[in-house]
């Protein structure tokens, strides 16, 4: 049987709300992607070139530190992997995420919430962190995560 784990980062809730829809769906454990030092509001204004996001963004080296890691991280062959789109790939904070686990063998299904940009920048970007894993092709969710992450694994 396949142990399933949802984790996720959201700055703003949205991405909270699809993880929890994906992970109550497939019966999956829920993990919070949550940085070390918490994003303020002024740190997401990505307007502002001088904002801890758009420093972040604009660092393809940055890896902010991560508050607390996955308990047991071996016991899982299923990861959703969620996230928003930020200028077109995942923030930085994921590639933190991904580069912590040795992924090789697991199966990752990423998905992201957006208000406009898609995903395949995301997955090109992803693909490169964690070669050994089977990616399966990721999705923006919006309000059809749990349909989505159901069919995915063939549940739906």
């Amino acid at each position: 049987m396949r142990k399933i784990l949802v984790a996720y980062f959201s700055a703003s809730g949205t991405t909270a709300g699809a993880a929890r829809s994906i992970a109550q769906a497939v019966g999956g454990d829920l993990y919070e992607i949550r940085p070390a030092t918490p994003y303020t509001r002024a740190d997401l204004d990505w307007t502002d070139k001088k904002s801890r996001s758009s420093l972040e963004m604009n660092d393809p080296a940055c890896r902010p530190a991560i508050a607390q890691p996955v308990e047991r991280m071996d016991q899982y062959d299923t990861i959703f992997l969620g996230f928003p789109i930020w200028w077109y790939v995942e923030p930085r904070i994921v590639d933190t995420f991904l580069e912590s686990y040795d992924f090789s063998g697991k199966t990752i299904l990423p998905f992201a919430t957006s208000g406009g940009s898609g995903i395949d920048g995301a997955t090109r970007s992803l693909q490169t962190r964690c070669p050994g894993a089977r990616w399966v092709q990721g999705r923006t969710v919006h309000g059809n995560a749990a349909a989505w992450a159901k069919g995915a694994l063939g549940k739906g």
